[in-house]
């Protein structure tokens, strides 16, 4: 972390001008960008400077300047406002100042905080009153003629608390406020600046946007996800599937990806925006990859799939089914054909429980992800079986106890390790499957599976407590001696994690990787150990969230970009701003807005819970335009404009 001589960023100011710079513990800000030591840093909070010689008056009218470039010019104080203090302060900085202007400056950045309506115009002024009162005496003398003209290197970026945390940083707000006016192709063309599966992505992201949503502090968050969902469904229902055409002339470097699951999707996408001749190779007969046949229809249906693939298709992106790179084709071969590689193969296998008898071949222990395959292609994977045990506490262990359900398992349970409170899954699966009648057994474990004639009739079960916590940050369960029973069942299903097939490697000795079985790449261009082979997605990160794998797709296919124009393959200065702001934190859990809430969500319709049960059929409904404008208007516009001097 950088040291400091002074910082308005907290509420506590640290002015330490005169003596050593010192670390700040509650200050995030790193203590380089770019390669280059922080010398100053100015945002929506105040200012941090770390160096004795900075020009505070250059590095307000800069900010100023660079803020007015983000204004969007609805509110006149803010589009007029910046303007005119930024031509102040310039006049400041060039010599040209009177007095006046100081007390102009104070005044109206005064009236642009309180007369702003989004959150860029009531921030954007707090820095610069900041040092109008602890460093005034830099601005008299500039108007005396004393300048200190510093000129550094200024990068500045526009961001919101929800942006931040998205993984692959979508335009929230600014897409949140076309819904509210109406402009819903411009919503949907800004979320695919970034994202081409707004469908997809609108039904199943884990929204972590939505759990740094200020209006999160008054009275719930904005439902962003189901807005997301809400313009791809209107753009599909009255237009039907998108069409989109390549953004720059075709180019003659052909790419290949392995995985047509939402990375591949993903990465196909851009680098065929930009003229690439792209095609991925799929082991399944179908696009999604475990967004197809792991995550079930009654959330996301695979029609939805159909057609954003289509819509990725209309790019000149040719997908072969049924093509088991590493069997069908090997990867040598491929790398003589294509100009770079990209593989993004999802995590397709289950993690083993280590318990006695998961190995013997029991008819009714089957793997979690085997589990949701066979009832996501349309059969019970074992009819005899009637009461079910899933074993694990994130997503894909609700999908399972809900398949269950919906397949006519007379009795479902799931064990957990540890509490409701520790569990990984959405809330809200959690939730949904209570209300459909899931039985839960908290701080229990498996500890043998047990058969008779080669068929499941239990599992043994220990009971657990919380003890400190592990490198998680959770408490870590620990067996309590001689608390074993057994639990009768005749399907046992392990849920607790899922692995990688490297069956794509097969002939190929030069690609690292580590003891998890994911690849090792270099996270400022995404290529592997071996040139021109990139890699993206849960074989990268290991099984994680859809939009994660997006994220790191988007930026791996600007990285084959540049490694196929020649140029250096590195983080954009977009990317490192980005990961920047992450280690700064946007969002502050802790503030006090200062206005009144009151004005809860608009709820999502759902099906009630002896109607879906019974039934794959989506259960959710999506806004209609009045619910979804309304929805967008809670929003508070937490536009944030950041400004880095190196």
């Amino acid at each position: 972390m950088a040291k400091v001589l002074f910082s308005s960023w907290t509420e506590e100011v640290i002015d330490n001008r005169g003596k050593e710079p010192v670390e700040v513990e509650n200050l995030n800000l790193p203590d380089e960008f770019n390669g280059k030591k922080v010398k100053a840093f100015m945002g929506w909070n105040g200012f941090i400077i770390s160096e004795p010689d900075i020009s505070v008056v250059e590095l307000c009218k800069t900010y100023m300047e660079e803020a007015q470039k983000h204004s969007c010019g609805k509110c006149f104080l803010c589009r007029i406002g910046t303007k005119v203090l930024a031509d102040i302060l310039n006049k400041i900085y060039e010599g040209e100042g009177t007095e006046k202007d100081l007390e102009i400056i104070k005044k109206l950045s005064i009236s642009i905080k309180e007369g702003s309506r989004c959150n860029l115009g009531q921030t954007v002024t707090k820095p610069i009153l900041d040092a109008l009162e602890y460093f005034e005496e830099d601005f008299k003398n500039a108007l005396n003629g004393i300048i200190k003209k510093t000129e550094l290197e200024y990068i500045s970026h526009l961001t919101a608390p929800c942006t931040d945390a998205c993984p692959i940083h979508l335009p929230i707000p600014q897409y949140v406020e076309a819904i509210r006016e109406g402009r819903f192709q411009d919503s949907l063309d800004l979320i695919r600046t970034r994202l081409p599966l707004p469908g997809i992505v609108g039904r199943v992201c884990v929204k972590p946007c939505e759990e740094n949503c200020r209006r999160m502090l008054l009275d719930g968050p904005i439902s962003i996800k189901h807005l997301k969902r809400f313009v791809a469904d209107f753009e599909l229902q009255r237009k039907g599937i998108a069409k989109f055409e390549p953004q720059e002339e075709a180019k003659n470097k052909k790419v290949a990806i392995i995985g047509a699951g939402p990375a591949g999707l993903t990465a196909a996408y851009h680098l065929a925006l930009k003229g690439y001749k792209v095609k991925i190779f799929e082991r399944l007969s179908e696009t999604g990859g475990m967004a197809a046949v792991g995550i079930p229809d009654y959330r996301l249906p695979r029609n939805i799939i159909k057609v954003e693939t289509e819509a990725i298709q209309s790019l000149g992106v040719e997908i072969q089914y049924n093509c088991y790179v590493g069997k069908d084709v090997k990867l040598p071969d491929l790398e003589k054909e294509y100009d770079a590689i990209l593989i993004a193969i999802g995590a397709h296998t289950s993690s083993q429980m280590r318990v006695e008898g998961e190995d013997e071949g029991y008819k009714g222990y089957i793997p979690g992800v085997k589990y949701l395959l066979d009832i996501n292609n349309g059969f019970d994977p074992y009819p005899e079986g009637k009461r079910v045990v899933v074993v694990g506490g994130g997503n894909v262990a609700m999908d399972c106890v809900r398949c269950s359900l919906r397949i006519g398992k007379e009795e479902v349970t799931l064990v957990y390790r540890r509490t409701r409170n520790e569990m990984p899954a959405n809330v809200e699966e959690i939730v949904e499957a209570e209300e459909e009648g899931v039985k839960f057994l908290y701080l229990t474990n498996p500890t043998k599976i047990v058969a008779k004639d080669g068929k499941v009739v239990g599992v043994e079960l220990i009971k657990m407590e919380l003890g400190e916590p592990d490198e998680s940050g959770r408490r870590r369960p620990v067996p309590i001696k001689g608390s074993e029973f057994l639990y009768e069942c005749d399907i046992v299903v392990p849920a607790i994690g899922q692995a990688i097939d490297l069956g794509v490697l097969e002939g190929v000795q030069d690609i690292e990787v580590t003891r998890k079985g994911t690849f090792v790449v270099d996270i400022n261009n995404y290529m592997t150990s071996k040139k021109g082979i990139f890699s993206a997605g849960d074989v990268v990160t290991s099984p994680d969230a859809l939009i994660r794998a997006c994220a790191g797709a988007r930026r791996a296919a600007d990285k084959i970009d540049k490694y196929l124009r020649g140029v250096p393959v590195e983080r954009s200065i977009e990317e490192k701003m980005e990961d920047f702001l992450s280690e700064v934190k946007v969002f502050d859990p802790s503030e006090d807005i200062g206005i009144i809430g009151g004005r809860e969500r608009v709820k999502i319709h759902h099906m009630s819970p002896e109607e879906r049960k019974k039934s794959f059929v989506e259960y959710t409904e999506g806004y209609s335009i009045v619910e979804a404008r309304a929805e967008a208007d809670r929003c508070l516009k937490c536009y944030r404009v950041a400004m880095v001097g190196i």
